[in-house]
């Protein structure tokens, strides 16, 4: 024990003797690689949404009209990509029966791009994505129709794009990334339920109570 603390006061006294030299390194390589293993765990969770946690996201659609997790509906949000419209439309069909229709419900898809886009790019992605719009509200209408409700089933679908990440930000989703996301956010932001994936047909209704 002495001759070690020797050592330590030794390398305190001298200037960066040998020893030293190769002894700090080591020990701030030791430390460095600790702190690391330590913190990226926790920093692969920044910016996660959780269950009960309130949250609010805003954004405009296609449309013009501005959204809010906050502003008093019950949101079912849809994060996809164009390559995954079909699962975002499986989302749809699976929305229970006494939503529809209703102004308290409202279900809103986000097509995020991962790519980046110029100017003409967006435009024209943009467009593409209204036709596809107007394809989902005849499919809507049918459903209305035969549910006997009368509304106009295209002022009922709001779609918004998210070139630059602004939205998949809001979401906990990291720059980059292109996973299918669910959420389900109650009239005041807080947060119900989350999927990665598409949520069964109970699962959904369940949340959406």
């Amino acid at each position: 024990m002495e001759k070690s603390s020797m050592r330590v006061e030794s390398c305190q006294s001298t200037t960066l003797s040998p020893i030293c030299l190769l002894v700090i390194p080591r020990a701030l390589q030791f430390f460095f690689f600790l702190g690391t293993f330590i913190l990226l765990p926790a920093a692969r969770l920044i910016g996660a949404l959780s269950i009960g946690g309130t949250y609010s996201v805003g954004f405009v659609d296609i449309d013009g009209n501005k959204h809010s997790t906050t502003d008093g509906h019950v949101t079912v949000i849809v994060l996809t990509t164009p390559a995954e419209r079909e699962k975002a439309r499986t989302v749809g069909d699976r929305v229970p029966e006494r939503c529809l229709g209703n102004p308290d419900y409202r279900m809103i898809t986000i097509v995020r791009f991962v790519r980046r886009h110029t100017v003409v790019g967006r435009k024209i992605a943009t467009a593409f994505i209204r036709h596809r719009v107007n394809e989902e509200a005849n499919r809507l209408q049918a459903r209305y129709d035969g549910k006997k409700v009368a509304r106009d089933a295209r002022k009922d679908i709001f779609v918004a794009t998210d070139f630059d990440g602004s939205i998949s930000s809001q979401l906990g989703q990291a720059q980059g990334t292109a996973d299918f996301c669910v959420f389900v956010f109650g009239r005041n932001g807080e947060l119900i339920a989350q999927w990665h994936g598409v949520p069964g047909a109970e699962q959904l209704a369940t949340a959406l109570k």
